[in-house]
């Protein structure tokens, strides 16, 4: 082990003892010992424990810590501190600028557990009301917090495509002349990205000059027509170059993954992928309709007919926001009016209700109070619509948070689960159905609680939920905040067999919040969702006929009975 190991294990001690309220002398003595320790220049490992202990600055416990080290790999009191810590909120502990009173500060308060959770409650707008945060430190806090899910090798699709972005910018700035353009998952759109890839132009020796002088990345090896790179974040970026003959070739072989490459193969009995300039080609030369870069994860495509996807210009409405009626950082107003110049025709208010405390829910009395005011605005608007909604808890026992008397007053109701999230399938999967057997319930919310490369979200029973959403007529939200992106692509074909609709949703908790619907196109593209399958896509007249179409089941019953 080395002297810089060995110190950082008693910076961690340190962080913990603080963490726990320890004894502050030890704590400091400890952290003393992380700067001495590092400044060390003979190694510990060939020193005596004499020779330890007489090290200025080291004392009795600091030497016997050294030697537990040296002997065991780990220091027991570490083992105890970190056995009753969760494992998520010692990530966060290495969050610089932060120290281990915040970290217990957003644990206690706000019930994260994990640098996913935190980065959540950051772009819910959750930290500002806590006693020294404010909206500067959530934005650093968040900044820092994505550079730590980047250096661990996996991001969010988000991220990875503001860092591509950003390093294919710095690229053309380099030189007006090269052409470059995204590949691998980033390219299919996945909601997790482990490899950022680009395709390049140009000659192989050239671009490794090119990043190495006029750029901020380092070139950190060069294999045949690849070059592998790191970003100044620690990034590893795989550049893979070509001629211009030979484009499409590049772009079809980098964009597919394994499975869907190997099918191609196999089914086509397509070979020869060389000098290739358009992609089209290659899908022409085996007789195949070109197929959407979001569907090449496997063979299915290749057999199955294409449907017509869902795509930005048949997104009308914006359904699933927030605003600072309850947790949101935009007035109701301000929400309306950012969708409305963005070319949507209509946004869903749905704001939290009363049993999401942490969150402001609304009280039925201030429910009341913001319809007032959406009558309004509605006036002012139109032909801008506002309809009323709701984001209502599911309780613990599948009941929601509000009377079905005031439900059926809602013009669309979300129904989603925010609390006691540990649950096995059965209690999960009862605990949603009971809510969509509601008939005030119009679509059940981001299904399994998940947050991406944070939390794995509750199991659910998938297919028993789609088929109750399909025997009771509600549509499955999409959720589209690229931490969420829930439903998962890979139920929605399930889903549309039965003839759910998915509903695309930003969960927005400001205006820009609203531009995250793409990310949810993005991932509805990879399920295969026509554009008729979104109830999104509706014009006004339609929407309203399909918000109202579960009460008017319901009250049809109600006369037969």
């Amino acid at each position: 082990m080395t002297n810089k190991e060995i110190a950082k294990n008693f910076q961690q001690l340190a962080q913990l003892m603080e963490f726990w309220d320890e004894n502050p002398f030890k704590i400091k003595s400890y952290n003393s010992a992380y700067i001495l320790l590092r400044k060390i220049d003979r190694p510990l490992e060939t020193m005596s424990d004499a020779e330890i202990t007489a090290i200025k600055g080291v004392g009795a416990s600091i030497a016997k810590g050294i030697r537990e080290l040296l002997t065991s790999g780990k220091l027991e009191t570490m083992d105890a501190l970190r056995s009753k810590t969760p494992a998520g909120v010692q990530a966060m502990l290495r969050i610089s600028g932060y120290g281990p009173k915040k970290i217990k500060q957003l644990w206690q308060e706000l019930g994260v557990e994990s640098l996913g959770e935190l980065l959540y409650a950051c772009e819910e707008n959750r930290l500002v009301s806590l006693k020294g945060f404010g909206d500067k430190t959530q934005a650093d806090l968040k900044q820092k917090i994505q550079y730590l899910q980047q250096a661990e090798g996996k991001m969010l699709y988000a991220n990875a495509e503001r860092l591509a972005n950003a390093s294919a910018n710095e690229l053309r700035c380099a030189t007006q002349h090269i052409y470059i353009k995204v590949s691998g998952e980033l390219r299919r759109r996945c909601p997790i990205v482990e490899l950022i890839q680009f395709v390049v132009i140009e000659k192989v020796d050239v671009l490794a000059s090119l990043i190495t002088e006029k750029t901020t990345m380092n070139v950190h090896k060069i294999e045949g027509n690849r070059v592998w790179v790191t970003t100044e974040q620690g990034v590893l970026m795989l550049f893979t170059t070509c001629q211009r003959n030979d484009l499409g070739s590049k772009l079809f072989k980098t964009t597919g993954s394994r499975a869907f490459i190997d099918a191609f193969l196999a089914q086509t009995k397509v070979s020869d992928f060389t000098n290739v300039s358009d992609e089209d080609d290659i899908f022409a030369k085996a007789n195949l309709p070109y197929i959407p870069v979001e569907l090449r994860e496997d063979g299915k495509y290749l057999t199955e007919e294409l449907p017509k996807l869902l795509d930005d210009v048949h997104i009308k409405g914006v359904i699933h926001t927030h605003t600072t009626y309850s947790d949101g950082a935009n007035s109701l107003r301000e929400m309306a009016e950012y969708a409305r110049e963005e070319g949507f025709r209509y946004i869903v208010i749905t704001d939290h209700s009363k049993a999401a405390f942490y969150a402001n829910g609304l009280t039925e009395e201030r429910v009341r109070e913001q319809w007032r005011e959406i009558d309004t605005l509605n006036g002012i608007l139109a032909p801008f619509k506002i309809y009323k909604g709701i984001e209502c808890d599911i309780l613990n026992d599948g009941s929601l948070d509000y009377p079905d008397e005031f439900l059926k007053e809602f013009e669309l109701v979300i129904a989603s689960i925010h609390s006691n999230l540990r649950m096995d399938e059965e209690k999960a999967t009862a605990r949603l159905i009971k809510a969509i057997e509601n008939p005030y319930v119009n679509i059940l919310g981001h299904p399994t609680g998940r947050l991406l490369l944070a939390r794995e979200g509750y199991p659910i029973n998938h297919a028993k939920v789609i088929d109750a959403c399909a025997e009771h007529k509600v549509a499955i939200e999409l959720n589209a905040n690229p931490n969420r992106l829930d439903i998962d692509y890979t139920w929605i074909p399930y889903a549309l067999s039965k003839g759910v609709k998915i509903s695309v949703n930003p969960d927005a908790h400001s205006c820009q919040g609203i531009n995250d619907i793409r990310y949810g196109m993005y991932s509805a593209r990879k399920g295969a969702v026509p554009f008729y399958m979104c109830v999104n896509t509706m014009q006004r007249d339609e929407f309203e006929k399909w918000m109202r179409k579960r009460k008017r089941l319901l009250a049809e019953a109600n006369k037969l009975v």
